[in-house]
């Protein structure tokens, strides 16, 4: 293990994601959703088997044992990348970002409800005061649902975002179901496959050309966002996942500065308030989790050989 190395692949993915995220939405006034959603994951498909054959796990990584497992991932995965993509064409960047710090909140929930996980008080605590974090962020937008277009358009931007991040909290349950038999490359490999395959049923819905600026970043963000996935997988093979976890967070700050240096977009009190206590809601769950695993692994310990 080498925790050092972990945070740093960490902060390079989420580096590389918000990087990602911006260059479409510099397309997204152009560019439909779905079809960003294609060359995202068609061009993250490269890099990816680039980086299963460098490490000698090619035919591990298309090998899979629950062809509808990874089905049902790639598709509720895809449906929340196409409605981020979505509202990031309507809201600023940093208040999307906030808004998706919903799904590991939701994550805890589902995890209660589909996979039987005990979630003590202190962590439906903390979920409940990342909700209020959430509300504290929609507030500007629930108030502007009668107001004119753009702000009507902003409030579906949030309306959307949210929805994402549920499907994202979804994918992870589906996730975590997928580890107990598959490898982590076959994971990564085929939601890129599959969300590939899905965004193009969107194509009768308006595709368009895009110019050559435009698919110059579409390309990118398929290749940033390949390679951010292989930063994020390979960071947990150098620290625990309580270690670097937390490091997720640090999104918001480069959001924050692309936003403001790149679209002009300047954040409001409500939003950077709510982030505020979305984060703090995260990360406390993120210590429970490290605390419960500690107490798991004392109690492994001291355990006969009987059990």
């Amino acid at each position: 293990m080498n925790p050092l190395k972990g945070i740093a692949l960490k902060l390079c993915a989420v580096v590389l994601f918000i990087v990602m995220s911006a260059m479409i939405k510099a397309t997204s006034d152009h560019v439909p959703p779905g079809e960003a959603v294609f060359f995202r994951s068609a061009f993250a498909v490269p890099v990816i088997l680039t980086w299963l054959w460098w490490r000698g796990d090619l035919r591990t990584g298309l090998r899979v044992k629950s062809p509808m497992g990874h089905f049902w991932r790639g598709f509720v995965g895809t449906t929340a990348m196409g409605l981020m993509f979505a509202g990031l064409g309507l809201l600023p960047l940093p208040e999307v970002t906030a808004l998706g710090y919903t799904a590991p909140l939701l994550t805890v929930v589902f995890a209660a409800m589909f996979l039987d996980e005990k979630v003590g008080a202190f962590r439906i605590s903390a979920v409940a005061v990342g909700l209020t974090g959430v509300l504290i962020v929609l507030s500007p937008r629930l108030t502007a649902l009668s107001g004119p277009g753009l702000e009507m358009a902003q409030a579906l931007g949030a309306v959307l975002v949210l929805l994402g991040a549920t499907c994202a909290a979804l994918a992870q349950i589906y996730i975590r179901k997928l580890v107990r038999t598959e490898e982590t490359s076959a994971i990564v490999f085929w939601f890129s496959m599959t969300s590939s395959a899905l965004s193009l049923l969107t194509l009768p819905f308006g595709w368009v050309l895009p110019g050559i600026g435009e698919l110059a970043l579409l390309v990118l963000a398929g290749l940033i966002g390949g390679t951010a996935q292989i930063f994020l997988t390979a960071s947990y093979r150098f620290a625990d996942a309580s270690v670097i976890a937390p490091f997720d967070y640090a999104s918001m700050l480069f959001a924050l500065i692309i936003g403001y240096v790149i679209f002009d977009e300047v954040p409001t009190v409500p939003m950077l308030a709510g982030a505020a206590l979305v984060i703090l809601a995260g990360i406390a769950i993120i210590l429970r989790e490290r605390h419960l695993g500690l107490q798991r692994d004392r109690a492994r310990e001291v355990r006969t050989p009987q059990g």
